[in-house]
Parts: structure tokens; C-alpha cells; sequence
């Protein structure tokens, strides 16, 4: 576990008792805290399939892909909600694809030769029925109860990626092909209402996968919407990891590895309204899932480093309250979330997540509890800046305090700033609040005139988002000064020498500053050649004057749009 990167953000004291010694980092969100429980089981697998939660008996089950030889003989093992296991099923032959009857009274298996039916309350096998030989791994999925599985049988586990998968299920105790199929893998997802998702996953023999959705209610399957989703130049196809629908039907999420979380409507697989933000930077959608009640939404991502590999959040796109985020890295939490690798509880208490180290070859069954109460959270007391007389190009604090109720949080919370001036919107980034919720935001503004400074908490998963706060800070020119050195006396025949120094706060001059020199005797005022300041703000004036008596040097600077003017005179006695 790597947590020297990006600091954990939890909301409790006593959750970060909970995750002591665990492999999970909970990163830092944007303007977000994070809390949350874990526990974590290592898997007997060396490679995985296929993840299937029973809600009724608690039970969760994972299969173990072992795929390549027909001598490889399978597992299914099964955990407790606890991530307790208490009994491994194994098969003669691999197995892939797990589904449940919707009352999860059975277990549908896919195994290399057969379909297995087990007993979900005492785990013993109820049938086995003979199908298609499949070498590349199953998918399974239940509508309209019975199950609907792939095949793909190929002479080597190198044509897997594009060979023909068919679509496939079992009536009347025997196996039927319902005539579906394409290159490749088939994904499927079972959904409410008898209906179930397929997808294709992209491979040199489908440049343009699909995403269809199928009515699963009567003896064959009836394709309802589907759709493509490359333009006419061939870019933006889809590259599916998974699939998710909504509990209510309405959603389908794909978890794309190029485009990454895709929403779109069930009823036409149009883009959504409002589609989910983009996944952090370096991060590769793999893995995505609705929590049973459908107020989360859990993104599963391949990432390194810091970058987070799961984000939890709202389920409705348009909530801006900031997600949950993890980082998954080290050799007790793996380093990603494999692909087809989450389903959550139906009540929405527990994500179920399976990771997997970067070989690929050992892998992780966490459980997650996202918090089920969120507190509230508010500004107090307004917004004050110093210093009081703000100045383009020069810092800026402006400071406040926000109030949270609940449990006081492990790690700090953060807040949101932006400045709103003549030249638009500027993001600020985000700030600390310390524990007594007092927090400073940091900035230099760069323009004259009112700058309105606008204060956000988007609130977590623990905290709902307070009110926006803003003050608008009048903003002045930079000052600048001249400072002269003159001797007190010069002659008409030596001339006078007077050197000085130019000095300009704020944001540095686009190029150096040049000066106006007047001289006033007694026979008038007249402008002399104007100076420029060096490099160092120094400069220096050489004068013959005209007549004996005082002379007066005038030195000034007319301003910019950003710095005020100044002007500095020295006098000096001339002799003959």
C-alpha cells in the first residue's frame, strides 16, 4: 500500500481505526472527504471470471476463470458478507459465468462442458446440463427465468479475442441456440423486467462493437435497442469492460477503457442527458455498478501510483457531491479493479470489489461500506481578506470557517475556491480547513477592478454540501516608487550626475520602465532625454545645465494599466 503519494480521507476517527492495516488508501477528492469501511479477503485464484452477490443468504460467490486446458478444473469459492469464506466448490473442468435466479434460490455456473444449477442454501449441485463446449470463458446472465450463457469453442485460446461466441440458453432441460452471435467476447448483464444487456468486446474483427439490449421474457430473446457507437471516420468505438444497469431499468452504464463511464438510456441507448465526470487522469475504466437501492454508483478504473482505481458516488449524474475515491496498490489490496469485478448488496450497504495486482495473477475481494447517514455542513461568519487594500499581482488571503456536524473527521476537509473578475472565471484550486474550520484561500489576482471570490464544500458521502459563500474584494494598482541620489551642487562646466532607483510592486513590467526627465531654472521648464531603468531598477541622469542657480530634476513614471504613476525631484545649487 502506497499512502506517501496522496493522503487518506476519512470522516471518522473511528473509521480509521477500521482501516488500520488494511491495503486501502482512500484518496483525496476534490473538495470531498471520504468514509468508509474495508475488509479484504485474498482469493485462492490465480486468474477470475465472474462475481455473483446473493442477497437473500448473504453469500457472495467468485469463480475462477482457468481457462487454456481442458485439464484445468475449476472453483467456485464463496464468502460471507463479512469476507469470511466458508466453502469452495470445485469442478472437474474451468468454470466462468455465475448469475442467480431472481430469488436467488439457485446458482447458474458456467462450466467448459455443462451448465451447473447449485443450491444456493446448502451449496449442492441441482443439475448439470450438457451445452456447447466453451474454451474461452462464459458469460451468464438470467431473464425471464431461465438462463441465457455464451459458447465459444475454438482450436486454440489464441483465437478467443475474435471467434464466434454465440448466444445461447436452456429449454426443456436441454440447450438451445437462440441464434445470436458475433466475433469475439459476448458480455452480458441481466437487468429488471425479463430483460438482459449484450456486449461486444472490441477486437480486430469488430472495429464497431455494439450494445443491444434484449427482451428475455418469452421462449427466444428479442433484441429491443442496439447500437454502435464509432462516426462516420471510424473513431469513439466502443472498447467494453462492463456493463451496469440501473435497478430500475431506466440506465445503462458501460465502463469504456477509451471513453470511460458511459451513461446512456435503456429505452433507446441514447447518451444520457447528463452523462458521470471523467475518471481521474490515468485511470482506464474497467469495472462499473449500481448499488442495489440506486443512490451509488461504484467506477472501477486500472491506475497507478496515486491515481484512484475506484471512485463511489451518486448514482444520479447531476449530484454534484464529490466521490468517494481509492487507491488500490500494494501486495495486500492489489493494484486495479478487474474488469467485470464489482456488484454491490441490494440495499446499497455493501460494494463488493475485486482487484487484481498488475500480472494479473493474484486477486483481492474487498467490502466496502460506503456511510449510510450524511451530516450537515455550513459557512459561518462571512468571508474577510488581508490585506485590506487588495493589489493586482501581489497575494491575497481570503479566509473563513465552515461547521460540520457528526463525528469530527480523521483527515481534513477541504474547500473550493474560484475568482470571478473582468476576464472570467479562475479555478483556484483547493484548501485545507484546519480543525477548528478556519481555512485561508491563496491567491494573486491579476486584474484592477472587483474580484468576487465564491467559497465551495461539495460535500461527500459523509457530508452533504454547504451553501456557497462569496465576498467581492476591490482590487488597486500595484504602487511604485523613484527614489533619486543628486549632489548638492554642480557646476555649468562639470555638468550634474544623479543616479536613482525605480521600483514597481505587483506583477512584473512586460519590459522596463522608461522615465520622463524634466528640468526647471530659472529660465524655465524643459524636458531632457528620457531614461531607461536597468535590469536592477537602477538608472542615472547626466545633465549640463544651462544657467547658474537652483535646478530642479523631475523624474517620473506615467503608470500602467496595472501600476499606479510616481515622481520623485531633486534640487540641485549649479555654479559657474
Amino acid at each position: 500500500m502506497n499512502t506517501a503519494h496522496r493522503p487518506r480521507r476519512l470522516a471518522a476517527t473511528v473509521l480509521a481505526a477500521a482501516l488500520a492495516g488494511t491495503g486501502l488508501t482512500v484518496a483525496a477528492a476534490p473538495a470531498a472527504h471520504a468514509a468508509a469501511s474495508d475488509s479484504v479477503a485474498k482469493l485462492p485464484f490465480t486468474s477470475y471470471s465472474a462475481l455473483a452477490v446473493d442477497n437473500v443468504h448473504q453469500r457472495v460467490f467468485l469463480a475462477d476463470a482457468a481457462v487454456g486446458s481442458s485439464s484445468n478444473y475449476g472453483q467456485i469459492a464463496v464468502y460471507t458478507f463479512q469476507g469470511e469464506r466458508i466453502s469452495t466448490i470445485s469442478t472437474t473442468y474451468h468454470v466462468s459465468g455465475l448469475a442467480l435466479s431472481a430469488d436467488a434460490s439457485t446458482l447458474f455456473v458456467g462450466e467448459r462442458y455443462r451448465l451447473f444449477a447449485y443450491d444456493t442454501t446448502t451449496l449442492a449441485l441441482k443439475s448439470a446440463t450438457g451445452v456447447n463446449t466453451d474454451q474461452c470463458g462464459r458469460e451468464v446472465a438470467v431473464a425471464g427465468g431461465k438462463p441465457y450463457y455464451t459458447s465459444q469453442y475454438t482450436d486454440y485460446l489464441s483465437q478467443c479475442a475474435t471467434w464466434t461466441s454465440h448466444l445461447d440458453t436452456v429449454a426443456n432441460g436441454g440447450w438451445q441456440r437462440t441464434g445470436w452471435n458475433d466475433a469475439g467476447k459476448l458480455l452480458l448483464e441481466g437487468g429488471p423486467n425479463d430483460t438482459f444487456v449484450m456486449g461486444q468486446a472490441l477486437n480486430s474483427s469488430a472495429a464497431n462493437p455494439f450494445v443491444s439490449v434484449f427482451d428475455g421474457s418469452g421462449e427466444t430473446p428479442v433484441r429491443n435497442a442496439t447500437r454502435r457507437f464509432a462516426d462516420a471516420d471510424g473513431k469513439g468505438a466502443l472498447n467494453l469492460k462492463d456493463i451496469a444497469v440501473s435497478p430500475d431499468g431506466a440506465k445503462v452504464a458501460l465502463a469504456d477503457a477509451t471513453a470511460g463511464t458511459r451513461l446512456l438510456n435503456s429505452s433507446d441507448l441514447s447518451d444520457a442527458s447528463t452523462g458521470y465526470q471523467a475518471l481521474p487522469a490515468g485511470a482506464t475504466a474497467s469495472s462499473v455498478a449500481f448499488s442495489g437501492d440506486g443512490k451509488y454508483l461504484a467506477r472501477g478504473a486500472s491506475a497507478t501510483g496515486a491515481t484512484p482505481d475506484l471512485l463511489v458516488q451518486p448514482a444520479d449524474p447531476t449530484d454534484s457531491t464529490a466521490p468517494l475515491e481509492f487507491v488500490f496498490e500494494g501486495s495486500q489490496d492489489g493494484d486495479r479493479v478487474a474488469p467485470r469485478g464489482m456488484e454491490w448488496s441490494a440495499d446499497g450497504s455493501r460494494l463488493f470489489a475485486v482487484t487484481t495486482n498488475a500480472a494479473g495473477n493474484q486477486y483481492w475481494l474487498h467490502i466496502i461500506q460506503p456511510p449510510a447517514v450524511q451530516y450537515g455542513a455550513r459557512f459561518t461568519g462571512g468571508l474577510t481578506h488581508s490585506p485590506a487594500q487588495a493589489v493586482a499581482g501581489e497575494p491575497l488571503a481570503v479566509r473563513g470557517k465552515l461547521e460540520q456536524d457528526g463525528p469530527a473527521p480523521a483527515e481534513p476537509l477541504k474547500v473550493k475556491a474560484t475568482r470571478t473578475d473582468a476576464g472570467g472565471t479562475h479555478e483556484l484550486g483547493t484548501f485545507t480547513v484546519k480543525d477548528d474550520g478556519t481555512f485561508t484561500v491563496l491567491d494573486e489576482p491579476d486584474l484592477v477592478g472587483d474580484a468576487t471570490y465564491t467559497v465551495s464544500f461539495l460535500g461527500d458521502l459523509t457530508h452533504r454540501p454547504a451553501e456557497d459563500i462569496t465576498t467581492t474584494v476591490s482590487v488597486g494598482k500595484a504602487p511604485t516608487s523613484i527614489a533619486l541620489t543628486a549632489p548638492e551642487e554642480g557646476s555649468l562646466s562639470t555638468g550634474v550626475e544623479i543616479t536613482g532607483t525605480f521600483t514597481a510592486q505587483g506583477k512584473a513590467l512586460p519590459e522596463r520602465a522608461v522615465l520622463k526627465v524634466t528640468r526647471t531654472d530659472r529660465l524655465g521648464t524643459g524636458t531632457l532625454s528620457s531614461v531607461t531603468v536597468a535590469a536592477d531598477g537602477t538608472f542615472t541622469i547626466n545633465d549640463l545645465p544651462r544657467t547658474r542657480g537652483d535646478v530642479t530634476y523631475t523624474v517620473s513614471w506615467p503608470g500602467d494599466d496595472l501600476h499606479t504613476a510616481s515622481s520623485a525631484s531633486a534640487t540641485v545649487y549649479v555654479r559657474r
